[in-house]
């Protein structure tokens, strides 16, 4: 894996959802038209690699280890350890890990061994930015986010078009079988999948959809014209700082995306959490101005 970033050309897209699919409480609205200056962006997510490379050069702390511990999908923890664990009330898939951290995804005896070139998870968006700094990138906006997302195509629901499978195979990593009881992992991951794994999009960026959350620039749940509005300067000089407790957004999915309950895995989807939120499913990708 290596820090590879490609230049997105400067240019006019439609910016949202054609279709019926979105979320009303996410301001997935209608397609609005935004201009966007060029910019590099990295070909895959930050890997547990170069997270650990940029914590061996700082001496980095994450929020999750600060606050000794990280919320964890169940089926990735041994059965026999599940009983023994808080589970979130109401989304009880999710389990509170103490020790959960990046480089013990699953609580303490697990590790990143054999997963170096995975996505780092179980980081806030404050060690993201932490990240930004030493790497001199910074996040993408949403709308530098799905720009490069949909890889030249207009108005399409996947970086590849309309379809969700090609050849009748998943181009991506989310849920298949029944959630959050069962994964037949037809794409042949129960939890993440390397970062370079599966065919990038027209601009040569690896998974924009599925495999983690990946975190962006601005607060979550703004109005899409707000990007119409605003450059994306604009943005990096009011919210590239630190914060705890505030909505951001988060675009692309992840492995537990299932049409069941969460179709998050288009292009045009938004979602939000708060900044200090950390989770096995929630990574970032990094890009930088030219």
């Amino acid at each position: 894996m290596s820090d590879i970033f490609t230049t997105i050309p400067s240019g006019s897209f439609k910016m949202g959802s054609v279709c019926q699919e979105g979320f009303v409480t996410d301001l997935e609205t209608d397609s609005v038209d935004v201009a966007l200056e060029s910019f590099q962006i990295k070909t895959t997510t930050v890997t547990n690699r170069e997270f650990k490379a940029f914590v061996a050069a700082t001496d980095y702390i994450t929020d999750a280890e600060k606050f000794g511990w990280s919320s964890v999908f169940h089926l990735l923890i041994p059965e026999e350890d599940r009983l023994d664990s808080l589970a979130v009330q109401g989304m009880e898939w999710w389990l509170i890990i103490k020790g959960a951290c990046w480089h013990a995804p699953e609580g303490p005896g697990s590790s990143i061994n054999g997963r170096l070139d995975h996505p780092v998870v179980h980081v806030s968006r404050n060690d993201a930015l932490a990240y930004c700094r030493w790497e001199g990138s910074r996040l993408p906006t949403e709308a530098q986010w799905e720009y490069a997302a949909r890889g030249g195509l207009e108005m399409k629901r996947y970086p590849w078009g309309d379809n969700l499978l090609i050849d009748g195979k998943y181009p991506l990593n989310i849920w298949q079988g029944q959630f959050p009881i069962s994964n037949t992992e037809e794409d042949g991951y129960l939890g993440t999948a390397p970062a370079n794994n599966y065919t990038p999009n027209s601009y040569g960026l690896y998974q924009m959809v599925g495999n983690v959350w990946e975190w962006c620039l601005n607060p979550g749940k703004i109005p899409l014209d707000q990007f119409q509005k605003h450059t994306s300067e604009d943005f990096f000089n009011y919210f590239n700082r630190s914060s705890h407790g505030k909505l951001f957004a988060i675009r692309g999915g992840s492995f537990l995306c299932h049409d069941s309950y969460c179709n998050r895995y288009r292009v045009g989807a938004r979602n939000s959490v708060t900044d200090d939120s950390s989770a096995s499913n929630i990574g970032f990708r990094t890009l930088k101005p030219l």
